[in-house]
Formats: C-alpha cells, structure tokens, sequence
C-alpha cells in the first residue's frame, strides 16, 4: 500500500466555529490551466457539486493576475476574516500578536539549476521538533541582531516579529512550493535586511554540522527560509478578525492544494472525489434543509463564490432554462 506524502504547510488553519449557522466551503486548486488537469475535468462525475450549483446563487467573483502574490483561496478566507485580501496576515492573527509586524517563517531547502532556484518540497524535510529547536538556537542570534524575534508554532511555522517587517510583502508559500522562486523574491530596496540575512544563513549552515548531522540521517540540508503571512493587527483589528471567523464555519479542502501543488493529477482527482462525497455533500444537505451557505471555487488566478440567499424572479427563470454547471465554470478560474 502507498503512503501519502507528509502534509505541505498552509499559512493558515480553518478554525471550526460550530456555534456558526452559515457554512463556507473554500476549494483551492478546484481547477488549473495544466493539460493533464483539463483532462481529468472533462472526466469528472460530481453530483453534489453540480446540486449545490443549481441551489445557489453566484455571489461574485474575486479575480487576480498570474503575478499575484496572494493566491485567489487565501483572499477568499481573508475577506472571510475580515483581514487584507492583498496582504493577509496569518501570523499575527494566528499568534494574537498585537502592535508588532510578524511573519511565517518556513525552513527549506532549495535546489539551483541552471535557469531557476526550485524550492523543494518542505514536508520531506522530516523535521521534527527537535531539529527545529536545534535550528532556532543556531539562527535566534543572528536575527536578534537586527531586532527580530523568532518562535516556533509548528516545525515548518514559525513566527519572525519585528520591525524589519513592517513593509514586508512577501509572496504567499503557495507561489513557491516546488516552483523556481526566483520570480516571487521581493526586491533588495525593500526587504535589504531580510536578504542579507538569508545570505548570512545560508553562508552559516553551508558547512554546519546541523546539516552534517542530517546528511547522516539521509536528510535534505536545510539551506534557505521563505517568509510569508506577513502583516500587522492592532488589537480592534484582531478582535475584528476572530469575530467575523467566529461567524462562520469556514472548512478548506486541503486535498486539492496539496495535489495539486504537487502536480499528482491522480490524487487530484480523488481528492475531488472526495469532496464531492463529502464536504460537498454535507453543504448540499445543509442547504437543502435552508442553512445558510457560501461556496468558493478557487484556481490559481480567480475564484468564484455562491451563497444561499434567495434568489430573484428572473435568476430562478435562468436556472431553469440555463442551469448554473461545473464544466461551464472551470475554466474562468
């Protein structure tokens, strides 16, 4: 039997609010422009899906640029949290920090090639707590130096504050996992001590014997940083945030994203599958028995919403006659 790789990290966890009556199922990666996605799409049997489109109506649409940091799944769940869409910040909110510039810091290793600087999957890094403190001890240091604190909420999350941050707008870890990240490193001028920090790290642990000891394990160096869900929250922004989350049950398939971030177009497809008998399902029924509901489809680029409220004269004649269909869809996201 195959075992399924080790989770990719996401910058933010879907808190259940099960006091929330209103239900908003995100989908990231529910469609790509990839060949082989656009096959499997034409192949694709979901009923519940197709039940939930003829249910609901469209709610808009949040569109974005292939040079968007912010991937269309994470503005949707901003906006859905009351944060900035174009520059979310995860940590803080995750965290609670207050008054103080934060970030996701995430360990990894990248490969250069010829053209591009991939980075490499971080769940097959393997790092365990431990290793993870062992790191911290070793960087701790050198970021103090330039007013930065850093934590560790998770192995491969941890939490960078500081002032260095304030005008930090990194790209989101979905931008770069497994891709060259070349095109998504801000610019010199505006993150110069974060550079010359990465530099100063990836000169210190070239030759460590943090990394010799993982060699000897048969472990990946780690050699690089991403830094991402980068922002600041006063303390009205933050009860703000975790009230509107309070109000919603928000529920993101990750099975989708961590396929497709890794392009396996097989565990794509029943990961679709999968949502379609389950999340999907379970949406269906709620509207069906008149809960109020929201549904986000998302790509790479665009994502369209549904909700549950009551539809118009005209929109009910639409439906009807031209019933809203996911093939008709897919590719405008």
């Amino acid at each position: 039997m195959s075992l399924s790789p080790p989770a990719l990290p996401a910058p933010f966890l879907a808190s259940p609010a099960p006091a929330a009556t209103h239900r908003h199922l995100v989908l990231p990666y529910a469609a790509l422009l990839d060949d082989s996605c656009q096959h499997l799409l034409s192949t694709l049997e979901l009923p519940q899906l197709e039940r939930l489109l003829r249910s609901l109506r469209p709610a808009g649409a949040t569109l974005g640029q292939p040079d968007q940091p912010i991937p269309p799944h994470e503005r949707v769940v901003a906006r859905a949290w009351a944060l900035d869409a174009e520059r979310p910040a995860w940590a803080a909110l995750a965290t609670q920090t207050v008054d103080t510039p934060c970030a996701w810091l995430t360990p990894c290793h990248w490969t250069a090639g010829a053209d591009q600087v991939r980075m490499d999957d971080p769940a097959s890094l393997q790092l365990e707590l431990a290793d993870a403190q062992a790191l911290h001890a070793l960087l701790q240091p050198w970021f103090a130096q330039d007013g930065l604190s850093l934590d560790i909420v998770t192995p491969l999350l941890w939490r960078i504050a500081g002032a260095p941050l304030a005008d930090l707008r990194p790209a989101s870890l979905d931008r770069v996992l497994l891709r060259d990240v070349s095109p998504w490193l801000p610019s010199a001028q505006t993150a110069r001590t974060l550079h010359r920090l990465h530099s100063e790290v990836q000169m210190l642990l070239y030759t460590h014997a943090f990394n010799d000891r993982r060699a000897e394990r048969g472990l990946q160096p780690i050699n690089a940083f991403w830094l991402h869900g980068a922002g600041s929250l006063d303390a009205d922004a933050l009860a703000h945030s975790q009230q509107a989350a309070a109000q919603v049950q928000l529920q993101v398939v990750d099975g989708l994203r961590q396929a497709a971030l890794r392009q396996d177009w097989p565990a794509w497809k029943q990961a679709w599958l999968a949502a379609d008998a389950g999340p999907l399902a379970a949406l269906a029924q709620h509207v069906t028995q008149g809960g109020p509901a929201t549904l986000s489809l998302c790509g790479e680029h665009h994502a369209r919403s549904w909700d549950s409220q009551p539809r118009g004269l005209v929109d009910k004649i639409k439906n009807v006659f031209s019933p809203q269909r996911f093939a008709g869809l897919h590719q405008a996201l």
